[in-house]
């Protein structure tokens, strides 16, 4: 199987950083933000969103994380680990590496639907454009038009490999 760097790590952080930018121009109102990363590379996606938007704004950003098992065919247990408070009256960005069918994030919503919230907010890496669930990323570094064959990789946690990949 080849495999083609659609982005190089510099790119996909600076994809990233203008994530946390926009994260903050939609949340000007607020003094909270809590960044919940989906396990795996979403997670640390969330990580470095967070380091960013601590950089450029005076908002008290929290990181999250959120667990399953992403190969369950039917509903999945979701795993918070962060006490509900931390996200009680707050804007919430859920984070994912890439959004392909929008079933994960689908999965992820479940758990803030019980949850008072002040706005909640999806953003990805790479969008392609592959919807089977109403779901659609509020901040996308990169949309990408694939077929449902190819197989897009985003990896953050390797620096050395760090990057974009199309399979």
């Amino acid at each position: 199987m080849s495999k083609a760097l659609l982005l190089t790590r510099e790119k996909t952080l600076q994809k990233a950083k203008r994530i946390a930018y926009q994260i903050l121009e939609n949340n000007t109102s607020e003094n909270e933000v809590v960044v919940a990363g989906i396990g795996g590379e979403g997670y640390v996606l969330a990580g470095i969103i967070v380091n960013f938007l601590q950089e450029i704004s005076g908002l008290k950003v929290t990181i999250a994380r959120l667990s399953f098992d992403k190969t369950a065919g039917s509903q999945p247990d979701i795993t918070i680990e962060s006490e509900v408070d931390t996200f009680r009256n707050k804007s919430v960005v859920i984070v994912d590496d890439v959004l392909n069918s929008g079933k994960t994030l689908a999965f992820c919503l479940r758990p803030f639907l019980s949850i008072p919230l002040r706005k909640l907010q999806v953003a990805v890496m790479v969008d392609r454009n592959h919807p089977l669930y109403p779901i659609k990323a509020d901040f996308v570094g990169y949309s990408l038009s694939t077929t449902l064959s190819d197989h897009v990789r985003v990896i953050l946690s390797d620096e050395e490999n760090a990057g974009v990949y199309l399979y």
